[in-house]
């Protein structure tokens, strides 16, 4: 018999698959591997693009994408039941570790602000960013806990995945790291729009945001008005912040227009990048040089990379028979389009200066290392879909 024998009871009534490749309900052919694609291809053109300007970053990069490909490799063992088990535990590990960075008498060579930022955890070899954690282990706590919400529907219900949102979020915007801290919220609305929530529910919440937005403005930090400032002066084409605080965003929109259509040579984008002495070229602007280098046709690849990504993640949640799954594809889903449109907008200069990394491609090994775990979840999934019994009972 061909294909996949699905909903067999074993003697202790669990539904059991049986695929071509024999027991054990793991299937080696499914959607899963689109985003392995995207993914691959998205950290293949962040170490090229590293490779611009830096060389020794982009072996380092290329490591680190190993790394992850092990990482993802080891998520992949565990099953739905034992993934949300662990999806507390998982929680409340991403509070604690938020809550250590910010305790003051930390040792230097465990906790280093840069920046004036307390974000990172030396582990000598690199620096551990649990806020990376932070944004896989809110999405596994909220599927676990909306699958189960009969109240979801009603107000109350709909507040409390925000709820639970809030405290790595407030943890995170202390450290601090607005960017990050905003990439939790495209995951919550997802989530419980795809739960079935009210519209109307969520409406409300963005017309709410949408009105206190401008109230935050004067409870902002200095350098964060005046990125917003510059933003505004920047679309009315005012250039006063041109060579201050909007420096940034004026040189990665210059080197993004030198890139034309097909892009230049390496050496000759090399030498622009450094002339125009963009900062965080192989970081938040990475966008910038792999316009640079490769032109329009690069941005496009790149974007269509990213499609490629969340649209595995979508097809996953598509054929998930139980609640728990999809969510946490939608959930992955959401948070990687909402980094890739903030990252990229805040390089062609059309939204405020974040420190929002472009996901696969930026330089930075925790970040990479922990996109990595993520798309190991999504094959986790792919591979176990329950049906019957079991997709009723996998996450009780």
């Amino acid at each position: 018999m061909s294909g996949l024998i699905a909903g067999t009871l074993s003697p202790r009534g669990d539904s059991v698959q049986i695929s071509r490749h024999g027991r054990g309900g793991v299937m080696w052919l499914h959607v899963g591997w689109v985003s392995v694609i995207g993914a691959a291809m998205l950290s293949v053109i962040g170490v090229l693009a590293i490779g611009t300007t830096e060389p020794g970053l982009a072996k380092r990069q290329a490591v680190f994408a190993l790394v992850g490909i092990l990482a993802a490799a080891a998520v992949c063992l565990p099953n739905a039941r034992q993934l949300a088990k662990a999806a507390w535990p998982l929680y409340f590990l991403s509070l604690a570790l938020l809550l250590f960075v910010l305790i003051p008498g930390i040792p230097e060579w465990l906790v280093r602000p840069k920046n004036g930022a307390r974000r990172w955890i030396s582990l000598q070899v690199f620096d551990f960013q649990p806020s990376e954690i932070a944004k896989i282990a809110v999405v596994f706590a909220l599927a676990q806990w909306i699958r189960s919400a009969e109240q979801i529907r009603k107000f109350k219900g709909f507040i409390v995945p925000f709820a639970m949102a809030a405290p790595p979020m407030l943890l995170i915007l202390v450290e601090p790291d607005l960017g990050t801290a905003l990439m939790l919220a495209p995951a919550v609305v997802a989530m419980v729009l795809a739960s079935g929530a009210r519209k109307r529910h969520v409406a409300y919440l963005i017309l709410g945001v949408a009105m206190l937005a401008p109230v935050s403005y004067p409870f902002l930090k200095s350098h964060q008005r005046e990125r917003v400032d510059a933003l505004w002066a920047q679309l009315n084409g005012d250039d006063r912040y041109a060579r201050d605080i909007g420096f940034q965003a004026d040189r990665a929109m210059t080197l993004v227009g030198s890139g034309g259509l097909m892009g230049m040579g390496a050496d000759q984008a090399r030498a622009l990048v450094r002339h125009n002495r963009l900062p965080e070229e192989h970081n938040d602007m990475i966008f910038a040089v792999i316009c640079c280098r490769w032109g329009f046709v690069g941005g496009l690849i790149t974007w269509g990379c990213g499609l490629v990504y969340a649209l595995g993640a979508l097809l996953i949640a598509l054929y998930a028979r139980d609640s728990f799954s999809r969510l946490v594809c939608i959930g992955i889903a959401a948070t990687f389009a909402g980094q890739m449109v903030i990252n990229t907008g805040m390089t062609l200069g059309v939204l405020p200066i974040t420190g929002v990394t472009l996901p696969f491609v930026s330089y930075g090994g925790s970040s990479l290392v922990a996109l990595w775990i993520a798309t190991g979840l999504l094959m986790n999934l792919a591979m176990r879909r329950p049906r019957g019994i079991e997709a009723l009972g996998a996450v009780a």
